[in-house]
């Protein structure tokens, strides 16, 4: 009779956590177009398994602090959307499972991007959103400077050039520079890091920021400075905006959102220029949909995230949302086609570089950081700074 019931407990036990729904946090509100795209996604995969999925939208900025924080309590939501810059900090306190993915699957990215949700041999999130960044300028501040560029710098020399003239030539400054507290400034140099052809940490997981190609680059940085807004200390990305759209700063570097934000002018897009050292890239950050362990149903939530990023779901929530396809193909032909605008930022995919993971990202980006206000505020030489932010990163690694 004890075997009878505990089988009988056992099998009501599997039949509620069955009928328990799936919880997945989400950032933002339900009203935008990719929310009511992905509930479409999300009924229909309920229609196939037979499970349900509870959608909780939280607002950005508490939204990852939220699914952490239930996570920690021992009360994981069986979803949530992240950055993918914290997936090794999550891994290593066991709070999620890693994607098993077949070679076929992982074939639909292109290295550069699903890199950045990978490490130690193994797949921690599948990318949901993505971003590349491309060079805005405005042609009327290249002209009124008496520049010749009429496809904006394609170096870093040229970069300079063009800043210095501009600065020197009009009432706007050449660039727009942020080097406030916050991941903008850290973001804004991998950009021209990458394009020197830079690391932080190799393939190999060792620290290398300590190298020429670095040294280089906050260099440049160091003379870009010169030619900026007033005060880049106070400046994260989002309030360099306002500054392109009044014809303040005739450049700065931004994601597709941008196009929508840059006011009457009558902007061009470029390549973010090339480092001696390098070639065009741009800084490729991915945010994440991943599974938390301990909810009792970690292979449901497997399955629904392999089928909300499958490219038949990923690709229209891509383009609903405005973000960067995440796979490169006939339907990105496509949308260049349709919309010229989009080809700066799906052609630096290839040679893009991902957001360093580290398990303390939030240190991270705070010593580098703090480098590279030390440049730009010429308390500290270029070469000192890399010293320092290798040997700090090196502490903490």
């Amino acid at each position: 009779m004890k075997h009878v019931l505990a089988t009988t407990l056992l099998f009501a036990l599997g039949s509620a956590a069955f009928a328990d729904d799936l919880h997945l946090i989400n950032c933002g509100n339900g009203d935008a177009e990719m929310s009511k795209l992905e509930a479409k996604h999300v009924a229909a995969w309920e229609a196939e398994t037979g499970h349900t999925v509870k959608i909780e939208f939280i607002p950005w900025g508490q939204c990852q602090h939220k699914a952490t924080t239930l996570a920690a309590s021992g009360n994981p939501a069986s979803v949530a959307y992240m950055g993918s810059r914290v997936l090794k900090q999550l891994a290593a306190n066991d709070m999620i499972v890693p994607i098993p993915m077949s070679d076929e699957a992982l074939g639909t990215y292109s290295d550069a991007v699903i890199s950045t949700a990978q490490f130690d041999g193994k797949t921690w999130g599948l990318p949901r959103a993505f971003s590349t960044k491309a060079l805005y300028l405005n042609p009327a501040l290249f002209e009124a400077a008496g520049l010749d560029m009429p496809n904006g710098p394609e170096t870093f020399e040229q970069m300079l050039e063009a800043s210095r003239a501009i600065s020197e030539r009009t009432d706007a400054k050449g660039y727009g520079m942020t080097a406030a507290d916050g991941d903008s400034t850290t973001h804004q140099f991998l950009n021209w890091m990458y394009s020197n052809g830079g690391e932080v940490i190799n393939a190999d997981g060792e620290i290398v920021f300590n190298s020429k190609n670095n040294i280089e680059t906050l260099r440049f940085y160091q003379q870009l400075a010169e030619f900026s807004q007033e005060g880049p200390l106070a400046y994260t990305r989002p309030k360099i905006r306002p500054l392109f759209a009044e014809s303040q700063v005739a450049m700065y570097v931004e994601g597709g959102w941008g196009r929508r934000l840059a006011g009457d002018v009558k902007f061009k897009l470029a390549a973010i220029p090339a480092g001696p050292m390098g070639g065009h890239s741009t800084l490729l950050i991915t945010d994440s949909l991943v599974v938390f362990k301990g909810t009792g149903h970690e292979e449901a939530a497997i399955d629904l995230v392999k089928f909300l990023t499958a490219p038949e779901q990923q690709t229209p929530f891509d383009i609903s949302g405005g973000w960067t396809p995440l796979r490169i193909g006939p339907e990105t032909d496509a949308l260049i086609k349709e919309d010229a605008s989009w080809k700066p930022f799906i052609d630096a995919i290839p040679t893009g570089g991902p957001e360093p993971l580290m398990e303390d990202y939030v240190a991270m980006q705070d010593i580098i950081n703090e480098g590279i206000q030390g440049v730009v505020l010429g308390e500290i030489s270029p070469e000192q700074a890399a010293e320092q932010i290798q040997e700090r990163l090196e502490a903490i690694n």
